[in-house]
């Protein structure tokens, strides 16, 4: 996977690593554990778990958390008449100070049903070193596992698939894999999956 492994973090350069990283995703039942996933690493540790409706009791709101439960970021859709008006979906993620306030970190832009096939879902990071509106989008389709988000460039910084091992024995796609490039904040990748996977497969919707 092509990347810049220079790249600054966009959550924290704690979540940036000098080599690739695979993390599986594991969906959780809403009927056990109220929705979401979590996400391990090859030593089965988790990195980061995901919580929605059925944790938090309400809709288009996500919570990003660490393995241990500290919160990371907070997820919005962003609704009213703008959005009505829009032929794009707003979701917004928001970061976690160590006095608990927000700041804006990434926007994300989800085309309406109509509007899917010309128009990719983009995502923009509000940070003054990426000054392009349009950082990164997606590439492919994630209810099949088959996609990367791409940067400006083309570059591939992060890739959802399924082992074919695993495919092979599960019918759904409850378990699969995200490849981290290099220097790539993973934090910043699995809110963007934490989107994907409500958007299109609904684990962490009531």
């Amino acid at each position: 996977m092509a990347g810049n492994a220079n790249m600054k973090p966009i959550i924290s350069k704690m979540f940036c690593s000098s080599s690739q990283v695979v993390l599986v995703v594991r969906r959780r039942p809403h009927m056990v554990s109220g929705g979401g996933f979590v996400v391990t690493d090859c030593s089965q540790r988790v990195v980061f778990r995901v919580d929605g409706c059925g944790v938090l009791g309400k809709k288009e709101e996500l919570i990003l958390s660490e393995g241990d439960g500290e919160p990371l970021l907070l997820i919005r859709r962003k609704g009213g008449l703008v959005e009505a008006l829009s032929i794009n979906r707003q979701w917004k993620g928001y970061s976690f100070n160590y006095e608990g306030s927000r700041k804006l970190v990434f926007s994300l832009k989800e085309p309406k049903a109509c509007f899917a096939k010309k128009h990719p879902i983009r995502i923009s990071v509000d940070q003054k070193e990426y000054s392009n509106s349009e950082d990164f989008e997606i590439k492919g389709h994630f209810p099949d596992r088959e996609c990367s988000i791409v940067n400006s460039r083309g570059d591939i910084i992060a890739q959802v698939g399924v082992m074919k091992e695993v495919e092979q024995l599960m019918a759904s796609k409850d378990l699969y894999y995200v490849a981290v490039t290099p220097g790539i904040d993973q934090a910043f990748v699995f809110g963007v999956v934490a989107i994907l996977d409500y958007i299109f497969d609904g684990s962490t919707r009531c």
